[in-house]
């Protein structure tokens, strides 16, 4: 977006001193050439959702300027600045109780200097809040709560300059080349981020208690926009003190004031908001454009024209007319597509429409396959296609009469005319050559002798017998289609011949493993049912067969190798379980070795971490999905076992990476074995090709997902999952028409459980419009965040991580600073104005700069950083929405009576009290954290124990104690967990106790504890280049 477009707002026009922004990043990871945003643009999401209010910062000095950060300060013009690398860090003052803390040092490279810092923090701290809008009350529970708003409101005050008197104590900033020798913004009080009790950090002073007559948190209407349509809006201001405060007073400087932090704007309160709004309600979809619920929100939804949110989910749901606005306003347009998405037993299951051997009706231009937007003519013997607009005959076994206002008398009675989502059954065409054979699991477990040692192999093998029982099967089916095989390696393989007719199950030993063969094709993959005893037999005997085992090293492709060929052999697609737990040093392909060097860290060869050691193992992928084969692992290292290289498989081919680091049997048991039962029990399709079709205007550019793909347009999956969703990016090649709209229609073709040839349609209509506004009301920020991750994630292995961070802030900013200039009425330069339907996005998006993939921090462990990268790839919104922002619920003020879940609080450790006991999920650990002065009755109640002293924080399930306490946190621990696709194990942490320091990283609005600044801090940072752009 052009930078010249922008004009700063009087009073504080002077230029800031800053973060030099000559050129800007446009969204292209690290190539400033690319000022048209091309393919890989990186663009920012937003956070919470569509409810929020617009958040505005009242007159007073400008943010602060780059002086604050050491690498970040001026620079000559015309050089391309090292612009923001990740946010600002924050003062790090130890709590009085956390003797483990790091030391107070910056978050990011570059020293920084205490009055700076101060200087930051202080100026951040006076921000308040005069307006959310409609329904942002502040949350009413929570320890400490916010303050209410009153009725002590007053109107707000019309902005003016605050006014230095003669002798205020306010240092100004050194000179620069842009702020010359005067201009001082004035240092607001400090934000101390623990929220804890202890000495007060180096300038600050406590904040004062409100003046009369003054509230803090929400209150005053929204401010009104003058051009565009009207959007209601959050304000955050920067005063120079509140009205009479130190600011404008002369004399010695007086006490300052803290940020309040309830003043800026609440994931929670949004989340409860829309919840109160749009909770328990029906929601139909025959509007186009309209905003859906929340991900947070629980609905009945009512297809009724367009695709279930639970299918696709859009950043916005109107997109911009032109290129030119898309790329003024740097929102991305993009959908988070989950084709398989679970359907809750209480909304109808997605029809199949058969018309047997004609196959399903298509567009002759575009191939769109028959679909709502498809609008029929000439008294029903034509229809004009929504998407590419040509107009087809309807075939003659298709053609119906039309009613009074041209739709076909049997509109309400075929899927494809009435539904937004819906199957069909396809057709030979449809086929690689002949019908598909239903597909086949192949279980493959690493025998070395740790695995034997740790009872690992045992404890798969009894589980096997009784999970096979649930493996897949059609509703209507007594038994499943799907076939079994196993296989047992180390440096060699075993294949087992488990034929129903024989009296032993039979090994055959495949020594070489540089060219991988199947020894047999009758007996490998057999029906459970029919060789169960078999199996069975097979399965009590591998544990001793290798009890005696010396051998600790192993391969790994080779074993993907042998799966794929099996597959390959027996004509059918599939999916591997592979269990395995070490580095694959052994000689043979994809052999690796440790490269876990930490001295990459933060330099541009850091990236080198996250790519595959050999290319071994991308080929290898590629034969994968040609042959449908789909990779599950699960890992249990002791050591560094290279994620990066050993992930890439089960992510390119749609399958699932399990990893349990330092697998212990007595606590990580019960984590893996629901893993496990869940992941062969869940709804999965083989063999699939999507391919997403749009209407004249846009196109589907970019992809992310665990998927491959060969051309620009066939999205190519080994399997794809219930909880697997391809995030797809959308560019304008054309103008959009507000009458039209913007249609997508995503099309999987598919082989079933029992061998059945299927496309599933989703069908979604947005609208479009010219106005800026209408863009900004429609954002979904949780869908915003979701995309700027999986761009970000896919650019770590090419880019340096210090250019991705500046492009997430950067993106940030712009998509704020084209808000405020285009959609905001004009107000001093000093506030900060945050769209409604944004008002979360800067809270979610420090949550996603301080996550470890993009932190360069030796501290984290590669694997780690490798792992969650990979699961984020294929996260769909509510997985990546959680995972980002935490639930934090307080157990303390359960209501055993209820049902309900207690009311969530804000991640942050001001929000801990020692009274109470906190139960913290982000989809992948659940902690349960217990204050030094928990109720003993609650304790003794979920525990079974008298004290706290005496609880036992070992324990990874909790214990089955008969009464309400207990049952009523065992149910919440359910209801969390049972939408997510990774069972957390539980952590049980005291306070004040070494194992907080894990807890503490989860809370994502405190600076992180390995860098990255708090939410405060980075909504100050975010309004500076905001500033920047306006000025």
């Amino acid at each position: 977006m052009s930078q010249q477009g922008y004009v700063a707002t009087p009073p504080y026009s002077q230029p800031q001193p800053g973060i030099g922004l000559s050129p800007p990043h446009y969204g292209h990871y690290g190539d400033p050439s690319h000022t048209a945003s091309p393919t890989g643009m990186m663009k920012p999401a937003g956070p919470l959702g569509a409810t929020a209010t617009r958040g505005m910062l009242p007159p007073g000095p400008p943010p602060p300027g780059p002086h604050q950060f050491g690498q970040n300060g001026a620079h000559a013009t015309g050089h391309p600045p090292q612009r923001f690398p990740g946010p600002p860090p924050v003062n790090n003052v130890a709590s009085s109780h956390a003797p483990y803390q790091p030391s107070a040092q910056s978050s990011y490279p570059g020293p920084i200097s205490t009055s700076s810092v101060t200087q930051l923090g202080s100026q951040l701290s006076a921000m308040q809040i005069n307006s959310y809008g409609s329904g942002m009350a502040p949350p009413s529970q929570g320890p400490p709560g916010p303050l209410s708003a009153t009725s002590l409101q007053t109107p707000p005050r019309p902005p003016q300059p605050s006014i230095l008197q003669p002798g205020s104590q306010v240092l100004p900033p050194p000179p620069t080349t842009l702020n010359g020798p005067g201009a001082s913004p004035l240092p607001l009080p400090m934000y101390r981020p623990d929220g804890l009790s202890g000495p007060p950090p180096p300038n600050a002073q406590y904040q004062p208690p409100p003046l009369p007559g003054q509230t803090l948190g929400a209150g005053y209407p929204p401010q009104q926009a003058n051009s565009g349509p009207q959007m209601a809006g959050a304000q955050l201001s920067y005063p120079g003190g509140f009205p009479g405060g130190p600011a404008q007073m002369a004399g010695p400087p007086q006490p300052q004031k803290k940020l309040d932090p309830d003043s800026i704007p609440s994931p929670i309160q949004v989340i409860e908001n829309d919840r109160a709004s749009r909770g328990g309600q029906v929601y139909a979809t025959n509007t186009r454009g309209q905003i859906p619920p929340l991900v947070t929100t629980d609905c009945m939804i009512q297809d009724q024209g367009n695709a279930s949110p639970r299918f696709i989910r859009c950043t916005t749901y109107c997109f911009p007319c032109t290129s030119d606005m898309a790329k003024q306003a740097q929102i991305p347009l993009a959908a988070v597509i989950k084709p398989f998405a679970t359907i809750p037993s209480n909304e109808s299951p997605l029809y199949l429409v058969n018309h047997g051997e004609s196959g399903p009706v298509r567009c002759n231009r575009c191939k769109a396959y028959m679909c709502p937007f498809m609008q029929f003519i000439e008294g029903g013997r034509r229809y004009q296609c929504g998407f590419c607009n040509c107009v087809n005959d309807v075939p003659p076994f298709y053609f119906q009469h039309l009613d009074h206002i041209g739709r076909r008398l049997d509109h309400y009675e075929k899927p494809e005319l009435s539904l937004g989502s819906y199957e069909y059954v396809a057709t030979l065409d449809y086929c690689r050559s002949k019908p598909p054979n239903p597909p086949a699991f192949i279980f493959m477990i690493d025998v070395s002798y740790s695995n034997i040692k740790n009872g690992l192999v045992k404890l798969i093998c009894e589980e096997l017998k009784t999970m096979l029982e649930k493996i897949p099967k059609e509703e209507q089916e007594e038994t499943s289609a799907i076939r079994v095989g196993f296989i047992t390696y180390n440096k060699v393989l075993h294949f087992f011949n488990v034929k129903s007719n024989l009296a032993q199950p039979q090994m055959m030993v495949v020594t070489d493993v540089g060219e991988v063969f199947v020894p047999l094709l009758d007996g490998f993959l057999v029906n459970y049912q029919e060789s169960q005893s078999v199996i069975h037999n097979l399965l009590d005997q591998i544990p001793d067969m290798f009890a005696d085992s010396n051998e600790n090293e192993t391969v790994f492709a080779p074993v993907i190798q042998a799966g794929m060929e099996a597959l390959k052999a027996a004509d059918c697609p599939g999916k591997l379980f592979i269990f395995h737990s070490s580095l694959p040093t052994a000689e043979a392909p994809g052999k690796l070795k440790n490269r876990d060097d930490k001295k990459l860290v933060n330099t541009d060869k850091e990236k080198i971490l996250f790519q595959p050691q050999t290319n071994v193992y991308d080929s290898l992928a590629k034969d994968c999905v040609a042959h449908g084969c789909s990779v599950t692992l699960f890992l249990f290292p002791s050591q560094y076992v290279d994620v990066a290289s050993l992930g890439l498989v089960p992510q390119l081919t749609g399958g699932t990476l399990y990893k349990y680091n330092n697998f212990q049997m007595h606590l990580d048991r019960q984590q893996f074995l629901n893993d496990l039962r869940n992941d062969i029990e869940k709804k999965i399709g083989f063999d699939a090709i999507m391919r997403v079709r749009t209407s004249t205007g846009f196109r589907a550019t970019d992809f992310f997902g665990g998927i491959l793909m060969n051309n620009t347009t066939d999205v190519e999956m080994a399997a794809i999952d219930c909880d697997k969703a391809v995030t797809v990016e959308f560019k304008h090649d054309d103008k959009l028409s507000e009458d039209s709209g913007a249609l997508i229609q995503c099309a999987v073709l598919y082989t079933t459980i029992s061998g059945q040839r299927r496309l599933r349609i989703h069908n979604l209509g947005l609208n479009c419009s010219s106005q800026l506004a209408d863009l900004y009301k429609s954002c979904e920020t949780d869908a915003l965040i979701n995309f700027f991750a999986k761009s970000a994630f896919k650019a770590v292995l090419h880019q340096p991580l210090k250019v991705i961070r500046e492009i997430l802030v950067n993106q940030t900013a712009h998509m704020l600073a084209c808000y405020r200039k285009n959609c905001a009425s004009p107000s001093a330069a000093s506030q900060l104005i945050l769209p409604d339907s944004m008002k979360v996005l800067p809270v979610y998006m420090n949550c996603l700069l301080k996550n470890c993939v993009l932190l360069s921090r030796p501290e984290i462990s590669t694997d780690e950083r490798a792992y969650q990268r990979q699961l984020v790839m294929t996260m769909g919104v509510a997985d990546s929405q959680l995972f980002f922002y935490p639930q934090l619920l307080p157990i303390h003020t359960l209501d055993v009576k209820s049902t309900m879940l207690p009311a969530a609080v804000r991640c942050s450790e001001s929000r801990l009290s020692e009274e109470g006991i906190f139960l913290l999920a982000n989809g992948l650990h659940m902690f349960l954290w217990l204050g030094v002065s928990s109720p003993p009755e609650l304790i003794q109640g979920i525990f079974n124990v008298p004290s706290f002293a005496h609880i036992n924080t070992d324990m990874t399930l909790l214990p089955e104690v008969g009464n309400p306490y207990s049952q009523q946190l065992r149910m919440i621990m359910g209801i969390i967990q049972q939408k997510r696709p990774y069972s957390m194990k539980l952590t049980i942490v005291k306070q004040r106790e070494q194992p907080e320091m894990v807890f503490r990283q989860f809370l994502v609005e405190d600076k992180g504890l390995y860098g990255g600044s708090s939410y405060v801090d980075f909504l100050c940072c975010v309004h500076k280049e905001i500033c920047q752009l306006l000025n």
